[in-house]
């Protein structure tokens, strides 16, 4: 049967309109960039690979750090200067007028978790071109808040998705000006994080990893309401939750939690396998005198001893950790107190950073300044140690033979992550052998290490 060719008439005003995004910061605003893309390709937007081809652009921005206003400042003059019609999101939405002041042009600014009034200002900006035949496709539920029937649009590939359990924090650290970014903790219902940790396994992730402000803290601002989940009642609580997902069969990571009293109760899930053997816990110092001007919470002089017993409890525990140095008042003294502490704490993975203020944190009104040039002396003897510790641990797992997630694979090889390993923020493991695809779990015998990767290969 002959087919006859139809030409095109549609012009380009008539195509579906399309949206160019950057997203900054942490993996929790990379949850609310995907939320919002799967929301606009529901209704029929394109993306678009780059500024100048798209009718709008999303900036989600990153207003944690000074450093990171910066940052988000230089990728809206950006957009601005090769598209002109730019809509601002994200942390520093939160404040409008830094944004306002430096852009006026700019569309529409919106603070975080403000989903709706992102997708409105596209609306707005390109209006959604109505469709006959799309318009009758059952829409996939409410895409901004939790009731969706697929994963949405993932920015992290296939394998491995982040998983948003709660928003904001009840925390007031000296340093930090999230709560008034993001405001006090907000749990996600467990029903609603368990059916989006389903819906990602059955689309193909292999890891999960949990991501909030306060992970230990979850459910603690519901009383931890329960709610009916195949049969039986689950609480929104961290210990039920961790519970629920280490039955989906595939990694679980455990990030920006707190070493709260109740923190313990994981360790049996860890030696079951239900959950990864990796905790993130970033305590900043050690300090007793710094952490109490941070005003940290959970802090307690007995830190070490809890280590100490976490390992007994879990053998193969990786400790993943953050620092600042150069915290207003810090001392000689007081500095040399945490590199003696890291010694005996002897940590898997650790970040450092040197302390910045940030506009209308508290910390800013502590005396002590410590001089940049001093941070940075600081900075190095901290790092200069925990590479030599780094080290050493990693060369005790040279002849082991341990399971690794692939991430990009090759015809000679493959780079991969162990359980010890979170994707961008630790070390990888580079293995040499044949038909590993991103995604696999294989075995690899290690044969080298060095101050940060495993060099192995396929078992």
């Amino acid at each position: 049967m002959a087919t006859a060719k139809t030409k095109k008439t549609n012009t380009k005003s008539e195509e579906s309109p399309t949206v160019g995004i950057v997203s900054l910061g942490c993996p929790k605003a990379l949850v609310d960039t995907e939320r919002i893309l799967t929301q606009l390709r529901s209704e029929g937007y394109q993306l678009s690979p780059n500024y100048e081809d798209a009718n709008v652009v999303i900036v989600n921005t990153c207003g944690f750090l000074d450093s990171a206003k910066k940052e988000s400042l230089e990728a809206i003059g950006e957009a601005m200067d090769a598209n002109g019609k730019v809509i601002v999101t994200g942390c520093m939405g939160a404040e409008p007028e830094q944004i306002t002041k430096e852009f006026p042009k700019v569309l529409a600014v919106t603070g975080p978790q403000q989903y709706e009034e992102v997708v409105n200002a596209v609306h707005k900006a390109a209006p959604p071109v109505h469709d006959k035949f799309v318009d009758l496709i059952p829409q996939p539920g409410k895409i901004l808040g939790d009731d969706v029937d697929g994963p949405g649009i993932k920015l992290t590939p296939r394998h491995y998705a982040y998983l948003k359990i709660s928003e904001g924090c009840n925390n007031r650290c000296t340093f930090c000006i999230i709560p008034s970014l993001r405001g006090d903790l907000v749990s996600r219902p467990v029903i609603q994080v368990l059916a989006e940790a389903e819906r990602l396994v059955k689309a193909g992730v292999k890891e999960i990893l949990v991501i909030s402000q306060d992970t230990s803290a979850y459910g603690i601002d519901t009383k931890f309401q329960p709610y009916p989940y195949k049969g039986r009642m689950v609480r929104t609580k961290f210990i039920d939750l961790a519970k629920e997902l280490g039955e989906l069969g595939v990694w679980v990571r455990l990030h920006y939690m707190y070493p709260y009293p109740h923190v313990d109760e994981v360790f049996p899930l860890m030696n079951e396998g239900k959950i990864l053997p990796y905790i993130d816990i970033p305590f900043q110092h050690a300090s007793p005198t710094v952490l109490k001007n941070m005003r940290r919470p959970a802090h307690q002089e007995k830190t070490l001893e809890r280590i100490h017993s976490w390992r007994k409890a879990c053998p193969d525990l990786t400790v993943r950790s953050t620092f600042i140095v150069g915290f207003p008042g810090e001392t000689e003294e007081e500095f040399s107190f945490l590199l003696d502490w890291m010694k005996e704490a002897q940590l898997d993975r650790v970040g450092c950073f040197k302390y910045e203020p940030v506009q209308g944190a508290e910390a800013n009104k502590l005396p002590g300044a410590i001089p940049l040039e001093v941070q940075e002396e600081r900075y190095h003897r901290f790092m200069t140690l925990q590479q030599e510790i780094s080290t050493k641990k990693l060369a005790q797992k040279v002849g082991r033979t341990i399971p690794v997630i692939i991430d990009t694979s090759g015809s000679k090889g493959a780079i991969g992550r162990s359980s010890a390993d979170a994707p961008e923020i630790d070390g990888n493991v580079h293995i040499i052998g044949k038909n590993m695809k991103p995604g696999d779990i294989i075995q690899v015998k290690i044969t080298k290490s060095d101050e940060y990767d495993l060099f192995g290969e396929q078992a």
